[in-house]
């Protein structure tokens, strides 16, 4: 063989020339073994009585041949089996080939054997009794079949309990096992891979180091019948020395058949032992004992039969020696190609893809080699591509996963069905939603979404009509997105900018972004530049307005009848009473647009409810004369915030008075449920103070609520809805969070609620 270097060609062909010439040694040897016992088996047969002249001649020499024969026969095994033990590569393919050759060797002589034995026995022996011989067979034969048809029913049973197997993966395989074990009343079982790797065992081979493999024999058996079973320790009872004394067991060994299909999938096998009935093995090993004794009273009356038994004996053991040998021999020359090859494969699924020896020769398994380290080079070839493929793609990924974590828009893929694939950060933070968890989910089933999914839907079928006709690559729109939150509160809209796509295998790609700031902003931008034109266009006539009605009272009162007089004082006061109105419309206006910045310090948040409660002819626990109860309930453990205090007590007086007025207006709710609450709450998790003003008013609609913060919004029939977008900006300016909810019970509004949290100031 060659691999590049002559050393290794060198040493491969200097030992298969020693192996051709003892195998051709061996061949003279066996053939003249051979014709001297035929030649002495045809004298016995012409001359008896030379042949009883030298009988213990002949016996000695029978001996000597037979036992050196054994014992070479004994080194080819140990040999073989020591192999195995080791551990080296083709040992169970060496003895598989074998036992093959051997049989074929030894069939043959062992039915010539037999029908020799029987001419010879029952031509001699012929006034033995036979009915005692024919029902000493009849009871081993009924015997050997009882025990095979326990075993039989046992690796049947086996078989079918394997199926627990199928699809149960090594790690999980004990449980499972164990059940089997029990359930077939087996003293032990174990799982093997097709490798001879135990993935799994039960009952007694738990506690052993090493666990008994399947004998070449279950394996044999197994690829032939599909269930092989072996019954062990029936000739060794009594027998304390025997290395498998014990109670006589069957030994069954299946195939775990899997449903599932794969390419690198290992096949498992399944090995149960259970014992014999006592019974029945009594029975079996006294038949047995009986037609021992039988034979051996019966070989010793005549000493013909053992002489042509004796040549008959040693006529098996030269086809023994002969097919063992030739077994080895020619099992190692086909073997050598085939291990090769098999080492090579066994190589190149752990990895190593470096150039394979390649034997020299022109025969097919020769050129089986050289077809291997071909494909090996090619495979190796394939392999360098692959990876550089690989890594870039690795590479690309890990980019694009990067790019997607790190996006403050959410990413969101679907498929045809609107079922979520797969999902970024930005998603879960945008929706406010644990977005991995729906992973598999359709995006209709999330809380609040199934409007959502459904206007998206209809974005991506309206897309894929008009993408090939007009050549458009996504589509763009603006939602709103309103649900509700836990605990029965209504949450406030969300408005999101998405923008959808259409990807490979018929997948969709959504991105979105969270647009309410912006929104809010811009309409707060809005309506500032709404207030200071209001401000400046409406303020200037206001006063001469008032000054030229005041200026006719005056001029006209003293020229006018009484009733003329009284309808003129009354139209003036109505005139300036309403200019005072427009004054301080505009004047509220004129405050919203002109905000002051907030100059944040250091601030006591109860501190300052407490007064601005007093404002209101109130304190903690206290119920007003007039309207509602109002009451404050601080959390003592609440840290100072960072605020500008005049800003805040706006805030408050807003919130109070909005509060107030809307549980004035609910007359329909028991007055055990008109008080308005104010708290304060430390929470230590979010590490936030928190201030929420509850109240037992009609609520909110779902139209308000979505633009409770812009101004002119307002639910009251008086007031011009400017006090939530005042308290909005200001919570912006000291970076407080807010939220407007309905209060709901039993599915009916109660109430309104309005919170805001503040960072607490630096120790």
């Amino acid at each position: 063989m060659n691999s590049g270097g002559g050393p290794v060609a060198q040493r491969t062909a200097a030992r298969t020339a020693g192996s051709r010439w003892a195998l051709w040694t061996a061949i003279a040897v066996l053939v003249g073994l051979g014709l001297v016992l035929v030649f002495l088996l045809a004298q016995a047969t012409n001359n008896r009585e030379l042949y009883e002249q030298h009988y213990a001649r002949l016996f000695v020499v029978n001996v000597v041949v037979a036992t050196g024969l054994a014992l070479v026969i004994l080194w080819g095994v140990y040999r073989l089996f020591t192999r195995l033990r080791k551990g080296k590569f083709g040992s169970r393919l060496l003895i598989k080939l074998a036992a093959i050759f051997a049989l074929v060797g030894v069939l043959p002589g062992l039915l010539i054997y037999t029908v020799s034995f029987q001419f010879v026995s029952r031509s001699i022996e012929s006034w033995f009794d036979v009915k005692v011989e024919g029902a000493l067979d009849s009871g081993l034969t009924l015997a050997r079949t009882s025990l095979d048809t326990q075993a039989r029913d046992f690796g049947n049973q086996l078989r079918a309990a394997s199926s627990a197997l199928a699809d149960t993966p090594d790690a999980l395989a004990a449980l499972p096992l164990d059940q089997i074990r029990t359930q077939l009343g087996a003293t032990d079982a174990t799982l093997w891979s097709s490798s001879g790797r135990l993935i799994a065992s039960a009952g007694q081979s738990r506690f052993d180091l090493t666990p008994e493999r399947p004998s070449a024999q279950l394996m044999r058996n197994l690829r032939t019948q599909g269930v092989s079973t072996l019954i062990e320790g029936l000739d060794d009872v009594g027998n304390p020395q025997s290395p498998s004394a014990g109670q006589p067991r069957i030994r069954a060994l299946v195939l775990v058949t899997s449903r599932s299909v794969g390419l690198v999938s290992e096949q498992r096998l399944l090995q149960a032992v259970q014992p014999l009935p006592s019974a029945l093995v009594a029975d079996a090993l006294a038949v047995q004992e009986a037609n021992r004794e039988y034979q051996e009273r019966a070989l010793g009356r005549d000493g013909l039969r053992r002489m042509y038994i004796g040549t008959l004996t040693l006529t098996l053991f030269l086809a023994v020696f002969s097919a063992v040998l030739l077994a080895v021999m020619l099992g190692k020359q086909l073997a050598t190609p085939l291990l090769m090859i098999a080492d090579g494969v066994r190589q190149v699924a752990a990895g190593d893809l470096t150039p394979k020896l390649v034997m020299q020769g022109r025969d097919e398994l020769v050129g089986l080699t050289r077809s291997f380290a071909d494909m090996t080079q090619q495979l190796a070839d394939a392999r360098a591509i692959a990876d550089t493929s690989m890594r870039e793609a690795v590479a690309a990924r890990t980019n694009l996963q990067t790019i997607l974590d790190n996006l403050t828009a959410g990413v969101i893929v679907l498929d045809a069905q609107g079922t979520i694939q797969s999902t970024n950060p930005g998603a879960t933070r945008v929706l406010r939603l644990p977005m991995a968890a729906y992973t598999g989910r359709s995006l209709g089933d999330l809380p609040g979404l199934d409007q959502f999914a459904q206007e998206v839907a209809s974005q991506f079928e309206l897309f894929e009509g008009e993408r090939l006709e007009h050549g458009l690559d996504h589509w763009q729109h603006q939602f709103e997105l309103y649900g509700h939150g836990g605990g029965g509160v209504a949450t406030e809209a969300i408005s999101l900018l998405a923008r959808g796509a259409a990807m490979p295998d018929g997948l969709r790609l959504l991105v979105f972004d969270d647009i309410t700031e912006v929104v809010s902003a811009q309409r707060s931008q809005a309506w500032g530049e709404v207030a200071r034109r209001l401000a400046h266009e409406i303020k200037n006539p206001l006063t001469p307005i008032q000054l030229s009605a005041e200026r006719l009272e005056r001029r006209l009162n003293d020229k006018l009848e009484p009733a003329d007089r009284a309808v003129l004082t009354k139209s003036v006061r109505t005139i300036v009473d309403q200019v005072d109105a427009m004054q301080r419309l505009v004047n509220e206006f004129r405050d919203y647009a002109r905000l002051p910045t907030a100059q944040l310090q250091p601030v006591d948040l109860n501190e300052l409810i407490g007064e601005v409660l007093h404002l209101y002819g109130s304190h903690a626990d206290a119920t007003r004369a007039n309207g509602p109860a109002l009451r404050f309930e601080p959390d003592a453990r609440c840290p100072r915030i960072m605020g500008d205090a005049q800003q805040l007590r706006q805030v408050i007086h807003n919130l109070v008075q909005n509060a107030l007025d809307a549980t004035q207006d609910n007359e329909g709710v028991p007055s055990a449920d008109t008080a308005v609450m104010i708290r304060t709450h430390w929470a230590e998790a979010s590490g936030r103070v928190r201030m929420s003003v509850v109240d037992a008013g009609h609520g909110f609609t779902d139209a308000i609520l979505k633009r409770v913060f812009e101004p002119y919004v307002t639910t009251k029939a008086k007031g011009t809805g400017l006090g939530l977008a005042v308290v909005k900006k200001i919570a912006e300016e000291h970076g407080a969070r807010i939220d407007v909810s309905n209060r709901l019970h039993d599915g009916r509004v109660v109430g309104a609620q309005v919170s805001l949290s503040f960072e607490p100031a630096p120790a």
